[in-house]
C-alpha cells in the first residue's frame, strides 16, 4: 500500500502551517521526500508524522524559492549525522535542475560542518534532472518536465505509482499547456491553489503567479484527472473553514474527488 502524507501545505510566508512538502512511502517504509519546506520544522514535521529520515533515500527538490530548499539543507544535515553515527544504510540521491543542486551544495558547504559536507558525493549524490528526463525512483517510472516556470527554473514530474496509478505533481504554478502530455489523464493531479476565486481581490494571486481553488478545479477537468489535490494556499483562512470553503469551490467545476488536505494528513494512494 502506498501513502502520500502532506508533511506541509503551505505557502511561502504562512506561519500557521508548513510549507508545503510531502513524502509518498511504500509498504516497506521507504520514503521519496518532495521539497523540504523552509527550515528545520521540516524534521518536526516528520517527527509529528511518525517518520524517519533514516527511511529516506530519494528526495526531489522542485526548485531553488526558499520555501522549498532550505529544509532540505536540514534533511542532508541529518542524514550525515546519521552516516557518521553509521546508523543511516545506503545514499541519499537528491533529483534536482542543476541549478539546485550547485544551490544545495553551496548552503550545506556555508553552513555544515567539513565533515559532514565530506559525504558529498560519496553517499550524498546529486543527481541532475532536465525536461523529459526520465528515471525509475522507488520502483517508479518517473518523468521529469519543465514547468515553464517566469518566476525560477522550476520541475515538475508524473510518476506510475506500484499500483499502476498515475500521479503528477506540477509545481507551484499554475498549469500550462506545455505540460498537458505529462499530466493528462492523472489519477492523481497534485497542484497549488493559492485562495478562493472569490476571494482574488483580498489575496492577488495572479500578481505572485499563483492560481485559485477555481482555476485549479477547471484543470483538473481539463486534464481527465480522476482526483486533484490541492496545497501551496495562504495561511490567513482558519485551518477549520479552509477546507469546505475550498471543497465547495472546486466542486463548481470538477466532479472527480477533490483533496483539501492539512499539514500531517495522509492519503492512501
Amino acid at each position: 500500500m502506498e501513502k502520500l502524507t502532506m508533511l506541509g501545505v503551505g505557502a511561502a510566508m504562512v506561519t500557521n502551517m508548513y510549507n508545503t512538502c510531502f513524502t509518498i512511502s511504500r509498504e516497506d517504509g521507504e520514503l521519496f521526500l518532495v521539497d523540504g519546506g523552509g527550515g528545520n520544522g521540516l524534521l518536526r514535521q516528520f517527527e509529528k508524522a511518525g517518520l524517519s529520515v533514516l527511511n529516506v533515500h530519494h528526495v526531489f527538490v522542485s526548485h531553488n524559492h526558499s520555501d522549498h530548499i532550505l529544509g532540505v539543507v536540514w534533511l542532508v544535515r541529518a542524514v550525515c549525522q546519521h552516516i557518521r553515527k553509521e546508523r543511516y544504510k545506503g545514499n541519499l540521491y537528491v533529483y534536482a535542475h542543476q541549478k539546485s543542486l550547485d544551490a544545495l551544495r553551496t548552503i550545506c558547504r556555508l553552513v555544515m560542518q567539513p565533515k559532514l559536507n565530506a559525504f558529498f558525493d560519496s553517499r550524498i549524490i546529486m543527481v541532475p534532472v532536465s525536461d523529459g528526463a526520465q528515471m525509475d525512483i522507488l520502483g517508479r517510472q518517473t518523468v521529469f518536465f519543465d514547468i515553464q516556470s517566469v518566476k525560477e527554473l522550476q520541475h515538475g514530474f508524473s510518476c506510475r505509482l506500484l499500483n499502476g496509478k498515475k500521479l503528477s505533481f506540477l509545481g507551484d504554478e499554475p498549469f500550462c499547456e506545455y505540460e498537458r502530455p505529462f499530466v493528462e489523464g492523472s489519477d492523481y493531479l497534485l497542484q497549488e491553489a493559492y485562495c478562493l476565486y472569490s476571494e482574488k481581490d483580498k489575496f492577488r494571486p495572479y500578481e505572485k503567479h499563483h492560481g485559485t481553488v477555481l482555476d485549479s478545479s477547471r484543470n483538473a477537468y481539463s486534464l481527465k484527472a480522476q482526483a486533484t489535490l490541492l496545497f501551496h494556499t495562504e495561511g490567513k483562512t482558519p485551518v477549520e473553514e479552509r477546507q469546505w470553503k475550498y471543497l465547495a469551490e472546486a466542486k463548481q467545476a470538477f466532479s472527480g474527488r477533490v483533496y483539501v488536505p492539512n499539514d500531517l494528513d495522509t492519503i492512501v494512494l
